[in-house]
């Protein structure tokens, strides 16, 4: 049961969408099972870059099967730009399939994303503002539109104008906003049905005839570990599952299906919105990671918040999600800086030390980091082809960084292209 998934280890933006191209050109199915276009992966292919939010990577390999879960919201008008920017680029979207019980974003969730993030004050979670959590509480509450209502026009219409007038109610009496045009919207969405309709088909049957024909399958992984509506840093989270398990949960198959966890990290921490983030560096060091690993939001654009590496975190996601193995990037961002530091605990003023990260956020105000420096390492990395080539003081980081992480780093990232991997 040769099945893999790829999920990120930090709060997103680890670099996840290289890892899957590589791992995406040696599958036969890839599964994407959770979270919405809130979740973006740069992916290089061929000297080009393609930025990807709902469509998984394997797209871009015409003889992939590229499948979206039901764990996943919709927005129908993002993915039907996603597929047209891809088919004028000459990719072939034919192989992609949606599940039937993935729910859609509509117009009201934006809305109210952007409302209620407003009334939040300076307490905002930090969304992309583009529906996806309300989405998900309306799945939760069970008065949500799947794409098998969408492309069901009686089914659609029905229930879009319920839905839509209480939406309206809320956005006006509670939020005192602009009531929508929910009869404008119900055309609008009946033409974009219209053109997703031949892309639906049971992500779960298909990804199992797939498991019993042994086929490689990669299950693809949105988001990161920290962001997970359970065991990240609840209220700063996302709304769905970005564990392993999640993976499951969102494609419809069981865990017993896959062989392979891995989880993708960088060299160093990041974070973008709010919430905690123990490692965050202000000054010029956070500054200079931050332009020399180009950490801007692939979605948003927004300047990611920067860090030294955090190992507490990272075994708590081995835990979190029974990692095999651990995929690392941009450690040539870190070239030419003498000193590196690690965190392996927090401490509080009274002296009290958390060697696992706790489990409410709470417990970590006051909280500092305590660090182990480890030596640097120089050169361009990026001209490095295999890992022998690596400096032996680049590689005794990574020994350090099993040894404290508690999992083996089988890929070592010194570059943006997939040729920039070095496998061990």
């Amino acid at each position: 049961m040769p099945a893999k998934i790829v999920v990120g280890v930090q709060w997103g933006d680890e670099g996840k969408g290289k890892i899957i191209d590589i791992l995406a050109s040696r599958a036969d199915v890839v599964v994407r099972s959770q979270g919405g276009n809130n979740a973006g992966h740069t992916v290089e292919s061929n000297g080009e870059t393609y930025k990807l939010h709902l469509v998984p990577s394997g797209i871009l390999y015409p003889n992939t099967t590229c499948l979206i879960g039901c764990g996943v919201v919709i927005d129908p008008q993002d993915i039907l730009r996603e597929i047209d920017g891809l088919i004028q680029r000459g990719i072939d979207c034919n192989n992609l399939k949606i599940d039937p019980r993935a729910h859609v974003i509509m117009p009201w969730h934006r809305k109210l994303d952007g409302l209620s993030e407003a009334a939040l004050g300076g307490k905002q979670i930090g969304t992309t503002g583009r529906g996806i959590g309300p989405c998900y509480m309306d799945k939760a509450e069970r008065s949500g539109i799947r794409m098998y209502d969408l492309v069901h026009e009686s089914i659609f219409r029905e229930k879009a104008a319920a839905v839509g007038a209480l939406k309206n109610k809320i956005i006006t009496q509670i939020y005192g906003g602009e009531a929508l045009d929910v009869d404008a919207i119900i055309e609008e969405y009946v033409g974009y049905a219209k053109r997703l309709a031949p892309y639906l088909a049971d992500v779960s049957v298909l990804t199992y005839e797939a498991v019993k024909q042994d086929k490689e399958i990669l299950f693809e992984g949105a988001q990161g570990t920290l962001l997970d509506l359970d065991v990240g840093t609840y209220p700063y989270v996302t709304s769905s599952h970005p564990l392993s398990a999640g993976c499951c949960i969102g494609s419809g198959v069981g865990p017993t299906v896959i062989d392979e966890v891995i989880g993708v990290a960088k060299a160093y921490t990041t974070r973008v919105g709010a919430g905690p983030f123990p490692t965050e560096l202000f000054d010029e060091m956070g500054d200079m990671i931050r332009n020399r690993g180009n950490e801007f939001g692939t979605t948003t654009g927004r300047p990611r918040r920067t860090g030294w590496f955090d190992a507490v975190i990272l075994r708590h996601a081995v835990r979190a999600n029974g990692l095999t193995a651990l995929a690392i990037n941009k450690f040539d961002t870190l070239s030419g800086i003498e000193t590196l530091k690690v965190c392996v605990a927090y401490k509080k003023p009274d002296g009290t030390i958390f060697t696992e990260y706790p489990c409410d956020i709470q417990e970590l105000e006051d909280c500092t980091p305590v660090y182990e420096e480890v030596p640097g390492f120089s050169g361009d990395l990026s001209k490095c082809k295999t890992y022998d080539e690596l400096p032996q003081e680049c590689k005794d980081y990574i020994a350090y960084l099993e040894k404290v992480c508690g999992c083996p780093i089988k890929m070592v990232g010194v570059g943006p292209s997939r040729d920039q991997n070095l496998e061990r």
